[in-house]
């Protein structure tokens, strides 16, 4: 009915993207559910999947769709294609809602950058990392060897299938997020404990191990499915090992940068380290590194806004202020955009293969199942109790943002024939929702005190669990 890529047009596709996601996150956030579900959950009521496939209207669709709509937006595909005949050239082009997603999924990954706290993740120890290192090897194991059966929708060495593909279904299974887990330890008091601690830090080390890995794999992908390039440059970053060697570049070139970058902030943080120019120049710096690590290095954009706030989190009182102000700004209206996007444009229920649906339960099982063999595993070498040791995997299991921001990344035409197809997106999407569910549920299930009985009075061991006492019963 009206055009939504003119700018009124655009206006009001925001209000409504906007309008549903707020009112739907707020309605998960009191169900104790992570409020990213309720941004995805607001972009497939409104978008086509449910109501313009199978009642024939929606609020946002698409043009081109066998459905009607209140406001149309062109599919990037399509104005590519239109862009590229009216010049004589490929033109990759993207609709207005796609840019507004792409900086919303910047803007996330540079603030959990911000956040990033250096100091305290060198001070977390062994425990912490091997933690991580297991939480990140196990699911991406997990995920790799559940899809080898499914060569009918494109995963495992099948003939006609994709390798990389069942590699991004292992990237995806790799991510955590602490935020669920922080909410529960802190209302039971044990945030503050050394199982807490080990617990958060690990999580946060996951997904810098996450974010790197994503780099690399995405990187060879890219490089796997490369056409012939003529030559020079293009044709080096073409090449796998020339993919492998411009990853480690970019990452001195991030460091080098970045020594200098902090010194700046540090100069700026000494004048006034409440000002605008603060976060005006962070947003700066997150933009130019995306830019430089896709664009110069191939490395995915999502790793140089990460980078970029790893970077300006070693000025404290300047990366803090800059935080407070980009997160209104985020979370206001362009991380909404962003999942709500995914709805929009990447899930659909009209002819999806009941396979993907069966895969996506496994794949579920998997992701949840190598979080809490491996951290809890790691946890028990460390000499924490068989309790701790559940605690600590079930800690480490809960997912959110990041593992949306790897999907939207490996699902990206970015990468060609060996990106994931869009379908694949409901698999993080029941993931999310059930690892949000389980994980405060067991939590405090494992953190209940049993019941003490003359019979049977509790003990508690050197890390707090009743399994042994800490010291010997006296005798009379």
């Amino acid at each position: 009915m009206f055009e939504g890529n003119s700018v009124l047009g655009f206006v009001a596709v925001l209000a409504i993207i906007l309008l549903t996601s707020k009112l739907l996150g707020l309605l998960f956030r009191k169900a104790g559910l992570p409020q990213v579900l309720g941004f995805i959950i607001a972009g497939i009521l409104v978008g086509p999947a449910i109501f313009g496939d199978l009642c024939g209207f929606s609020l946002i669709g698409f043009d081109g769709g066998d459905y009607k709509c209140l406001l149309s937006l062109p599919k990037s595909s399509e104005l590519s294609g239109a862009l590229s005949a009216m010049f004589g050239k490929d033109i990759d082009a993207a609709n207005a809602l796609d840019i507004f997603a792409k900086i919303g999924v910047l803007l996330l990954m540079f603030s959990t950058g911000l956040e990033t706290n250096l100091k305290e993740l060198k001070s977390t120890g062994p425990a912490a990392i091997l933690v991580a290192c297991a939480g990140v090897a196990l699911p991406m194991l997990f995920g790799f060897a559940v899809s080898m059966p499914f060569g009918n929708i494109g995963l495992g060495f099948a003939a006609g299938a994709n390798i990389y593909r069942s590699v991004f279904i292992g990237t995806i299974l790799t991510a955590t997020s602490v935020a669920i887990t922080v909410s529960v330890l802190k209302e039971l008091g044990k945030i503050r404990t050394k199982l807490g601690t080990t617990i958060v830090s690990a999580a946060i080390i996951d997904d810098v191990i996450g974010i790197v890995l994503l780099s690399i794999v995405t990187g060879i992908a890219k490089a796997g499915g490369a056409q012939e390039y003529a030559n020079g440059f293009e044709w080096f970053k073409g090449q796998i090992y020339g993919t492998i060697i411009m990853i480690i570049c970019f990452f001195v070139f991030a460091i080098v940068a970045g020594i200098g970058i902090h010194y700046v902030f540090c100069w700026l943080e000494k004048k006034r380290a409440t000002t605008h120019r603060i976060p005006i120049f962070s947003l700066a710096v997150c933009f130019l590194y995306s830019w430089i690590a896709e664009e110069v290095f191939g490395v995915a954009d999502i790793t140089g806004a990460f980078l970029a706030g790893v970077v300006l989190s070693t000025a404290h009182r300047a990366s803090a202020y800059a935080d407070t102000k980009i997160e209104v700004c985020t979370y206001t209206i362009f991380a909404p955009v962003f999942f709500a996007n995914i709805g929009i444009t990447s899930i659909s229920f009209v002819g999806l293969d009941p396979t993907i649906l069966l895969f996506a339960l496994l794949a579920v099982i998997a992701g949840l199942a190598g979080k809490v063999i491996g951290c809890g595993a790691v946890c028990k070498a460390f000499k924490y109790s068989w309790r701790e040791s559940a605690i600590g995997g079930v800690g480490m299991m809960a997912r959110g943002e990041v593992a949306l921001i790897v999907t939207a990344t490996v699902t990206s035409s970015a990468l060609g024939a060996n990106a994931l197809p869009p379908q694949f997106m409901i698999m993080t999407v029941l993931l999310i929702l059930v690892s949000s569910i389980l994980t405060p549920v067991l939590l405090k299930v494992l953190y209940r005190e049993p019941k003490s009985t003359p019979e049977n009075p509790r003990r508690y061991g050197p890390h707090g669990d009743e399994s042994a006492p800490e010291f010997p019963e006296q005798v009379d």
